[in-house]
């Protein structure tokens, strides 16, 4: 028994000490194998997990459907190619649809704003703020109320998306996954994003896109660098695990009508950029409007989804297409038949579903907005070839409704790349990336700094995830040879915690390496090591029974800004500084201290600085 016990130690010590080596990353400019199989091994945990979730949720949501809409209202909303079928079906109760979708929205207001009432509304958004605020911290129940919430709400005909619902909940659970590792605050933001990135490539098909989209969504302007590979892995792991059940057809289906082989339509192609734009702008400023009437509106908060809900039932009285997620209808929209309808109902049909998604989402119901982003971006293109079909050089209607899709999404989400890889996925085409750039380039321009994600900041800069790294520009251009103390106090293992009480008083020091006979570094022994043990155990307790021996050093040629990251991300303010090639070999010591004060001389002509004991 004693040589089990003493092998499940070694191997526990072993994996204790794996983990620890592959949650560190390299400085800038190198490349950590074990800082890449972290991710790899996160990743892939994270991608199943957002995978079966979506699963999850696009099974119940179907499920909900078919009991509310289908059974009490009779009416069964097309479904795109590839989920289903483009079958429109009659609606034997019309009657029963705002009360259906009123008892939807009092539901998920119920369970939203007893459990978790950051599970109302986007999700997405929520994802986001967790990024930039919350350190990647969201609580362990949000994704569950999510999940709930948003079956309810989208089941039950709210007019919203499945993808901010499936975002929040891979970014929970990226969250969960970091803080059970004990991951850096660094680290569990970029689990957050992966999650987030996830979750919306699993539900739309779109691992490339959903990679470039969780690093894109986090700003106005700029991308998030650090998230991409994270993200590439967790969202390929979540596409397939997600169409491994639901199939690799893509949304949209395939063999569309689509094609680029006339330079003069990109004359076309820039009227609907910029059409977009201005409709974006209309849209986010409704929701905006909408949001701000009912968070004033003196009425119990956890009836107002109830209220936006039979709100949303009343339009869908006259205009069921507004009804769910809508991409059937974006599927028939596609066909030229579509035209046949009106054009008139088709530019209703714009305004209606940017009105009846504010109520449904802004009223405190739980749902995404991307997916309402798209019908209404697909049905102003639609609308906007049936008035200029007849002119000489008009490209397919297929062709203007998927760019609308991306045009508009691309714009008001202020993800102009991954809109344009994602639209591109779901259709299963990449013909019209050419057309697409002006369009939705011209778009993006126009729409300025309207959002429909009131948690993104400017840029990187501008995010409290990045305070430290942009507060000192400089440190980056500054290496740790140039700030670090080279003379080190250091104690031997069989010194006593009274010993080391005693240097740290007498010369105001808060951190002592411990070298032992060899020369080797040890550990270290901070002033709360000391701290955690009895006063009068002082003199009888040896360092090295309170020491740390799961060490995190750095070396000479690293970036200042890198050991300020390292040591916040650690709450620690010192690092020994090692050789290279010798881990165990002392040289020199950083602190906090040390940084800034390398940083303020640097501001004054580089002065040099004396070199003085730690």
């Amino acid at each position: 028994m004693k040589i089990i016990r003493d092998r499940a130690r070694k191997l526990l010590s072993g994996l204790k000490s794996f983990w620890h080596n592959l949650s560190h990353p390299a400085p800038e400019g190198r490349i950590d194998v074990n800082y890449l199989l972290k991710w790899l091994v996160l990743g892939a945990i994270i991608g199943v997990g957002a995978g079966l979730a979506a699963i999850a949720f696009h099974r119940c949501i179907e499920l909900v459907t078919g009991w509310t809409l289908g059974n009490i209202a009779g009416f069964k909303p097309p479904q795109p190619l590839g989920e289903g079928q483009d079958i429109i079906s009659a609606i034997t109760h019309r009657w029963a649809i705002p009360i259906i979708t009123a008892l939807g929205g009092l539901l998920a207001g119920f369970v939203v704003y007893k459990l978790a009432p950051e599970a109302e509304g986007h999700g997405t958004d929520s994802a986001i703020d967790a990024y930039h605020n919350k350190n990647g911290n969201i609580r362990w129940r949000i994704p569950y109320v999510k999940f709930v919430a948003s079956t309810i709400t989208l089941g039950t005909g709210g007019s919203a998306g499945p993808e901010g619902p499936a975002s929040q909940m891979g970014a929970g659970f990226g969250s969960f996954i970091a803080q059970i590792a004990h991951l850096s605050v660094e680290d569990r933001r970029i689990a957050v994003a992966a999650g987030m990135g996830a979750g919306i490539a699993a539900i739309f098909k779109a691992p490339l896109g959903g990679g470039i989209l969780a690093a894109e969504i986090l700003y106005l302007q700029g991308m998030e660098s650090e998230v991409l590979i994270p993200a590439f892995i967790s969202s390929m792991i979540a596409y397939v695990v997600y169409a491994s059940v639901q199939g690799f057809t893509p949304i949209f289906g395939t063999g569309l009508n689509i094609s680029f082989n006339d330079p003069i339509s990109l004359v076309y192609y820039a009227v609907l950029g910029i059409s977009c734009g201005l409709i974006g702008i209309l849209t986010t400023r409704t929701f905006t409007f909408v949001k701000d009437i009912f968070h004033k509106w003196r009425f119990p908060r956890i009836l107002k989804p109830a209220v936006g809900g039979l709100m949303t039932g009343i339009v869908a009285l006259w205009l069921p297409q507004v009804l769910g997620v809508g991409y059937g209808w974006m599927q028939l929209a596609m066909t030229p038949g579509a035209i046949g309808i009106g054009l008139a109902l088709l530019a209703v049909l714009v305004f209606a579903k940017i009105v009846a998604t504010a109520l449904t989402v802004e009223s405190g119901g739980s749902g995404g907005v991307f997916a309402p982003g798209i019908v209404i971006g697909g049905l102003l293109g639609a609308v906007l070839w049936g008035l200029m079909r007849n002119i000489p050089g008009m490209p397919s209607l297929a062709s203007f409704v998927i760019v609308g899709m991306m045009a508009f999404l691309g714009s008001v989400g202020h993800v102009p790349l991954a809109v344009m890889v994602m639209i591109a996925e779901i259709t299963g085409s990449y013909q019209l990336l050419a057309p697409a750039m002006i369009a939705v380039g011209l778009a993006y321009v126009i729409i300025g700094n309207n959002t429909m994600y009131k948690s993104q900041v400017l840029s990187p800069a501008e995010s409290p995830a990045h305070r430290d790294k942009y507060a000192y520009p400089l440190l980056n251009r500054m290496l740790v040879k140039e700030a670090m103390r080279t003379k080190v106090l250091t104690l031997s293992p069989e010194a006593t915690v009274a010993d080391a009480a005693g240097m740290m008083q007498i010369n105001g020091i808060k951190g002592i390496p411990i070298i032992d006979n060899k020369g080797n570094l040890t550990g270290i022994v901070a002033n709360i090591d000391v701290m955690k043990t009895p006063r009068d155990q002082w003199p009888l307790t040896g360092v090295k029974d309170i020491m740390s021996t799961e060490l995190a050093v750095i070396h000479t040629e690293d970036p200042l800004d890198y050991a300020m990251n390292y040591m916040r991300q650690r709450n620690i303010g010192r690092l020994p500084v090692v050789e290279d090639k010798n881990p165990k070999k002392l040289i020199g010591i950083i602190t906090t201290s040390d940084i800034v004060a390398a940083y303020m001389d640097s501001q004054n002509s580089f002065k040099p600085r004396k070199d003085t004991s730690a």
